[in-house]
């Protein structure tokens, strides 16, 4: 069964801030070279939910199994809910853990139970492992988004991974040895990453589904439960001992009672983004001189995984979790937990991991100053020159990215606001000097002018008509220059475009190259240079669909364009197609008597309309 992406971006609400691939620790989203919009890259994607969380439009979403899990609970079969221990720091507005638990088995769970326990049993297995010194130092497997970081990123580091299991598979092998190998089991945590962990294992480890506490916040208001409504219910055993403490990082060393002293304890634990990519680095550069097993956690803990409500406070979810721990150990007996723990002295908690590895091939210097060169940035091959709103720490990453296939130039905010703005001031420069020109050639026009008249007439007819099409149109000279465009070809092209309209109108005079994607103003190269048409061809613009036909108007000279949007329905097609029509044939006539005095002009005029006129009324069907 094919299972669809960990994480999807929506292209509809996304507007490109990039925050997502700034966030990203592995750059495993892609940015298009076309539309600018961003999108994950499930290969690289290590399930931690940094871009989730960053996506300030809510544009990202992960895969939910508030679905699935329905679908188990009216099935029939025996289901049970394993809960992190999270849920202590979580759910901080019930009041009482066993009413959460009675509100958990309302939806029709028929155990629930602690994963605390398997967090015990865990906790006993690195302690084994950590104090049975042999020469090697390991890393814990407990976070899935650290474990897939090293499997994609550092594969030579997966036999210092811990070969020891989760504890939510550990509580699921509990669970089936206690209750029976056909009770189906959902795991409700903070993480997201463990949807995919999930899907690793079979027999006994099977985990059949996982809800965020996010979702199972959705589920209680789905079906109705309220705290209010509800009675006190104990959670099934097995019953957990120091395990709860397992959301705050080190909570796992406490569980198994695992010596973390700075003097003399074999581990260190860290937390967080940064530190989590730290320490892999460093593990896998300087093991030998460090010495010491590292417990990683890539969130601050689990009390702050992305599967958590948003606006959590780290400190009071703590103060939270350890108050939960104090209250369950009051409570607990000691000698059935001792029981419980031998009964499962034998159960398989290890493990093995798979190299995936995600590198992609650092391009040579070479590759890289060129890219540089192109985004204006040539001397900047420093690691540590980058203002990062590229969503890329320097400068030379960005050139790398680019080189690999991952971003684009556009992504560089300085080097797309200084070409905008400096194509806007020499457009305002090239008008100024245009401005002086004419004052200089006023008196010699004035003649001309009057001799001209007439034909200013035509030309203001037809130049009426056109800015009256429903499609844009543009032509273009040999040097791609626009010697004339429509209304419509402004609005589709967009609020630049209009930006230049306002500085010369109707962009005469403009570069197509600096309006258009490379693979459309290609298009118009094509015609200019094959002296062939290019009928009726789609084209994505943006969010737009563009019916494009280009046609030669004059060889190798002037080329026409027509855009037509393909979400708006042609309007009085023929009406304008006659129109024009009757235009040229009552002013051609005038125009010839004073052809000497224009040259080239009538002929190009009339060549030009009657490209366009012929395109109108004979589209590729």
């Amino acid at each position: 069964m094919r299972v669809e992406p960990l994480f999807h971006i929506s292209h509809e609400l996304c507007i490109k801030c990039y925050s997502c691939v700034r966030i990203c620790p592995v750059k495993a989203i892609r940015v298009d070279v076309n539309t600018e919009l961003p999108s994950i890259i499930p290969d690289r994607c290590i399930g931690c939910g940094s871009c989730f969380r960053a996506c300030s439009p809510h544009a990202i979403s992960y895969r939910s199994s508030i679905s699935e899990t329905k679908t188990l609970l009216s099935s029939g079969n025996k289901v049970a809910a394993i809960c992190d221990p999270t849920i202590s720091g979580e759910f901080h507005d019930i009041t009482d853990y066993r009413k959460f638990v009675e509100m958990i088995r309302q939806m029709g769970f028929t155990f629930v139970s602690e994963v605390s326990f398997g967090v015990d049993l865990v906790a006993m297995k690195y302690k084994e492992l950590f104090e049975n010194f042999r020469g090697k130092y390991h890393i814990t497997a407990n976070c899935p988004s650290v474990v897939a970081f090293i499997e994609k990123y550092y594969p030579e580091l997966i036999n210092n991974l811990a070969p020891v299991v989760s504890p939510m598979v550990a509580t699921a092998k509990v669970i089936r040895q206690k209750y029976g190998q056909d009770v189906r089991i959902v795991f409700i945590g903070p993480c997201i990453s463990t949807k995919d962990e999930a899907l690793k294992y079979e027999g006994d480890a099977k985990i059949d589904a996982v809800l965020t506490f996010v979702e199972l916040r959705q589920l209680f208001t789905e079906f109705n439960i309220r705290e209010s409504q509800v009675e006190f219910s104990e959670f099934d055993p097995p019953l957990g001992h120091k395990g709860s403490l397992y959301p705050i990082s080190n909570g796992l060393l406490q569980a198994g009672d695992i010596n973390e002293d700075l003097l003399t304890g074999s581990v260190i634990t860290t937390e967080g983004r940064n530190n989590m990519l730290d320490a892999v680095k460093e593990f896998d550069s300087r093991i030998e001189l460090i010495k010491r097993n590292f417990n990683i956690f890539y969130d601050e803990g689990c009390l702050m995984g992305p599967g958590t409500s948003t606006g959590g406070e780290k400190f009071l979810r703590m103060t939270l979790v350890t108050d939960y721990a104090n209250k369950r150990l009051t409570d607990l007996d000691r000698t059935i937990w001792e029981d419980e723990v031998a009964s499962f002295a034998n159960l398989d908690l290890t493990r093995q991991f798979s190299p995936n590895d995600q590198r992609l091939p650092v391009p040579d210097d070479e590759k890289i100053k060129e890219v540089l060169t192109m985004i204006n940035r040539e001397g900047q091959m420093d690691n540590e020159i980058g203002c990062e709103s590229c969503g890329y720490s320097n400068c030379r990453e960005l050139a790398i990215a680019i080189s690999q296939g991952l971003a684009t130039t556009e992504m560089c905010h300085v080097f797309s606001g200084r070409n905008r703005q400096e194509y806007i001031q020499t457009l305002r420069t090239t008008n100024e000097n245009l401005a002086t020109t004419k004052a200089a050639l006023k008196e010699s026009e004035e003649k001309a002018l009057r001799e001209q008249e007439a034909q200013k007439e035509s030309a203001d007819l037809i130049s009426t008509m056109l800015q009256n099409l429903v499609s844009g149109v543009v032509i273009v000279d040999e040097d791609l220059k626009i010697y004339q465009s429509n209304k419509a070809f402004i609005r589709i092209v967009g609020e630049e475009a209009a930006m230049i309209d306002e500085v010369i109108p109707g962009l005469v005079g403009a570069d197509l190259k600096s309006l258009l994607p490379v693979h459309f103003y290609k298009m118009f190269s094509y015609a200019l240079s094959s002296d062939e048409s290019i009928e009726n061809k789609d084209i994505m613009f943006g969010d737009i669909k563009l019916g494009v036909s280009i046609f030669p108007i004059r060889t190798h000279k002037y080329v026409g364009g027509i855009l037509r949007d393909m979400y708006v329905p042609e309007v009085r097609k023929e009406q304008i197609v006659n129109r024009l029509t009757e235009v040229i044939d009552e002013n051609f006539d005038m125009v010839q008597k004073i052809a000497y005095l224009l040259g080239e002009g009538a002929a190009k005029s009339e060549q030009m309309l009657n490209s366009v006129i012929d395109s109108y009324k004979n589209p590729k069907k």
